[in-house]
């Protein structure tokens, strides 16, 4: 993605970050670190922005995005999800090591792509992605949940990890066991990030079926990473 494009992702974002689309207690702070007085969040996550506001799902990137995740992962993939996650400048709040599967509830059909696509330019320092290479052969670890009902987290070092320095509009896409992390945004610079998870039609049916949509507060789901 780059271009308009880019600049008018960004611009929508912003209307979700500045509360002129509002979404309710479908944002939060992922660090649990926020301050009760000052409301200050560390690392804002918005979760289906294009729930609440449907027009972003039309930028071509979603298209383009899903296209990929087919051919990875099988024609029958289909969004379930997507996030945005800012860290404001100088907030110095890592996200923590984890795999996203611990978030979710067991399927039986595990194929999930989450592509991970950068507003801005990303690096070390303002929290690029960070991803243990192999790991999505791994079963899933021990999760703990961070702060006040902040984000998961399991036991990973940057020495099994490499960094993914990205310029904007660039993006990754990882598995849903895929241990992964960013460093805080220790920098004068905004990092802003569009998320978006796919996995099977029949899997996302039976998420929903058993009340489970991505709106709910965070917590281990997955029994086998329940500590």
């Amino acid at each position: 993605m780059n271009g308009q494009e880019l600049l008018d992702v960004r611009d929508m974002y912003d209307l979700f970050l500045h509360d002129i689309i509002n979404v309710g207690n479908a944002r939060s702070d992922l660090s649990g670190l926020t301050d009760p007085f000052q409301k200050k969040e560390k690392i804002t996550q918005i979760m289906r922005p294009s729930f609440f506001h449907p027009p972003l799902s039309k930028f071509k990137v979603y298209a383009k995005a899903l296209q990929m995740a087919q051919t990875l992962l099988g024609e029958d993939m289909a969004l379930d999800f997507d996030m945005l996650i800012d860290k404001s400048p100088n907030t110095n709040t890592p996200t923590p090591w984890h795999q996203d599967e611990a978030y979710w509830i067991d399927m039986e059909d595990k194929r999930a792509a989450t592509c991970w696509i950068a507003l801005d330019d990303v690096f070390k320092e303002n929290g690029c992605m960070w991803f243990v290479p192999g790991s999505h052969h791994e079963e899933i670890r021990r999760h703990s949940q961070t702060g006040l009902k902040g984000a998961l987290q399991c036991e990973a070092n940057e020495e099994e990890a490499i960094s993914v320095p990205l310029s904007a509009g660039d993006a990754t896409f990882h598995d849903g066991r895929t241990i992964h992390y960013s460093r805080g945004n220790g920098t004068s610079f905004r990092r802003r990030a569009l998320i978006l998870n796919f996995r099977p039609e029949k899997m996302i049916q039976f998420e929903r079926q058993n009340g489970f949509d991505h709106l709910g507060e965070r917590e281990v789901r997955n029994k086998k990473a329940v500590i």
